[in-house]
């Protein structure tokens, strides 16, 4: 009996120590953020605090989301599948409806013994998982406008969150296209695209959402069990919206406008779309942004960008304080690229390259390679794989990506030689009706097949940009006589889909 005893004393004691060297994870979401940040080259913008996790942890140059537009890539980033697994290529639809029993990334941590708990905007807004959590998410209620007069003007709109809700978009009520890309239906029932008040930073979500992250630090760094914490900031979601201090960090007259304002030559016309969600903000006018008013939007963008990365400073800072850093993974990811003004068009919707690329940023205690970057292509949906092999979990067998651990090792080693994101166009948006993009990226190309929703065998339109000679992807060159060969090259690559651009694959394949 007491040699059982102290069998089960020792599995106990070597649990309990195996629980107190696991990392925890702060897993920060961040709404409509692209690559645009002092950590990737851009010193004009005050990202201090985003600068912090690039400095203690890897920077991903080349981190392209599923589909650009909030709730497909977050289904796709949490479950670890691919839009065309989850179903979910709208606003409308929860990824639970496809996949009843798929094991998301916080419940694959909590099923492993980690205490789990979101609080944020983390699956779209209106949408929750509750078996991902430990405890109930919780999002902080908070005024979207300061200004009276802009109140009195967004009392206007409809309720819920800045892309609507699933309760606004169902019920008798008119669903608002601009998820797909399309004109918005909610034309101009919104306050104003930007609002900078002289108020504090907990006026608005993301100062709230801060506070409470600091105070579940708090409580969190009492327990035995270690956790995995998601906060999700909506800033620099529309409306631009942050208090004046953040707007005051940016001199107006020096904010460059978009060099491109005009369409991609010789693309589909559906290949970029305006940005209904923009034009269901007032004062927005229909068709091209004048410059005057360009310059106001990205001044606001700027703005809310810095309000937001200043709370993630606090959070940040309580981590720091609690001694936890030390033993905490941190990852920030942004869950889609954004337009402003590049192709003389706003917001996302679209599978061009500054939509789909979004940043990521790894910070990993004890890394050896912190400060790096990588041009290494990676894709959301490796993010849970990538977590889960940081943190000694086993891999769930429906994940759709890969662990990009590697990497953290060698930035620069050969890894995968495509990356995968789609947006889907209703038949209002074209002559041939419902169409789905699959776009692949390449180290050189974009290659974007526009193909039949149902029928993935029609091919309607190709587009092809060569990133060497056009990073902004002003030019499809896909019909040009010389890029034939090119053009056959990529479709076979692209008809093999990610499975064939694995690290590895190609060599794997040879060897057959």
């Amino acid at each position: 009996m007491k040699v059982l005893f102290r069998i089960v004393s020792c599995l106990l004691f070597a649990s309990m120590a195996w629980a107190a060297e696991r990392p925890n994870v702060l897993f920060i979401a961040v709404d409509d953020l692209r690559p645009e940040l002092a950590c990737y080259g851009k010193s004009y913008i005050k990202s201090p605090n985003i600068d912090r996790i690039a400095k203690a942890g890897i920077r991903f140059n080349h981190a392209y989301c599923q589909q650009a537009v909030c709730s497909p890539s977050r289904s796709s980033l949490m479950t670890g599948t691919r839009p065309d697994t989850t179903r979910v290529w709208d606003l409308v639809t929860h990824f639970r409806q496809a996949l009843p029993d798929v094991v998301t990334l916080g419940q694959h941590f909590k099923q492993n013994g980690y205490f789990v708990q979101g609080m944020g905007k983390i699956y779209h807004g209106g949408y929750d998982d509750p078996v991902t959590w430990s405890v109930p998410w919780q999002t902080p209620k908070a005024v979207m406008y300061a200004l009276p007069e802009n109140v009195a003007l967004n009392q206007r709109r409809l309720e819920g969150e800045p892309d609507g809700t699933p309760a606004e978009r169902k019920g008798g009520r008119k669903q608002d296209r601009s998820a797909q890309g399309a004109p918005s239906s909610n034309r101009d029932t919104r306050g104003p695209a930007f609002e900078g008040a002289d108020v504090p930073d907990n006026t608005f979500q993301d100062g709230k959402v801060a506070e409470l992250a600091v105070s579940t630090l708090r409580d969190l760094s009492g327990k035995k069990e270690p956790f995995f914490l998601a906060v999700g900031f909506i800033k620099p979601h529309l409306p631009f919206v942050a208090p004046k201090k953040y707007w005051n960090l940016y001199d107006p007259s020096r904010i460059q406008l978009a060099p491109n304002k005009f369409r991609p030559t010789d693309a589909p016309d559906y290949a970029i779309v305006p940005g209904g969600e923009m034009r269901a903000y007032h004062g927005i006018p229909e068709g091209s942004i004048p410059d005057d008013l360009a310059r106001q939007l990205k001044h606001g963008y700027y703005a809310a960008v810095s309000y937001m990365d200043a709370q993630v400073g606090k959070v940040l800072d309580e981590l720091d304080r609690l001694g936890l850093r030390k033993n905490t993974i941190v990852v920030l990811w942004g869950d889609h690229g954004w337009k402003l003004g590049e192709h003389d068009a706003w917001c996302k919707h679209t599978a061009c390259e500054n939509d789909t690329n979004a940043p990521l940023l790894l910070s990993v205690p004890g890394m050896k390679n912190a400060g790096a970057g990588t041009d290494a292509l990676v894709e959301f949906v490796d993010i849970y794989p990538t977590l889960c092999e940081l943190a000694g979990l086993p891999l769930p067998a429906h994940l759709e990506g890969t662990s990009f651990k590697p990497l953290l090792e060698d930035p620069g080693r050969p890894w995968k030689t495509a990356a995968f994101s789609q947006y889907p166009r209703n038949p209002g948006q074209t002559k041939a009706g419902a169409l789905m993009g699959y776009s692949m990226r390449t180290s050189r190309y974009r290659f974007t097949v526009w193909v039949g929703r149902e029928d993935h065998s029609k091919v309607e339109a190709v587009e092809l940009y060569d990133h060497q000679a056009d990073p902004q992807e002003n030019t499809n060159i896909a019909r040009q006589p010389a890029q034939a060969e090119r053009v056959k090259s990529l479709m076979e690559q692209w008809r093999r889909g990610w499975q064939g651009a694995r690290p590895g694959a190609a060599a794997t394949a040879a060897a057959r």
